[in-house]
């Protein structure tokens, strides 16, 4: 049945891409720092490469 409320909330949408685009901003600041100190391991680390889909 179509409902007047959208489902989810739009809060709900609205902090899980605020969420989002924090582990992002997160992981781009973590990156930087990496590749400034000219460490190799930062490509081997998923959260970094993909931060949408990693835990933590």
């Amino acid at each position: 049945m179509i409902a007047a409320r959208p489902q989810p909330d739009f809060d709900q949408l609205l902090a899980a891409l605020e969420a989002q685009v924090r582990a992002e901003a997160e992981a781009a600041a973590q990156n930087r720092a990496l590749a400034r100190a000219a460490d190799p391991l930062r490509w081997r680390r998923p959260g970094l490469l993909w931060p949408g889909f990693t835990k933590g």
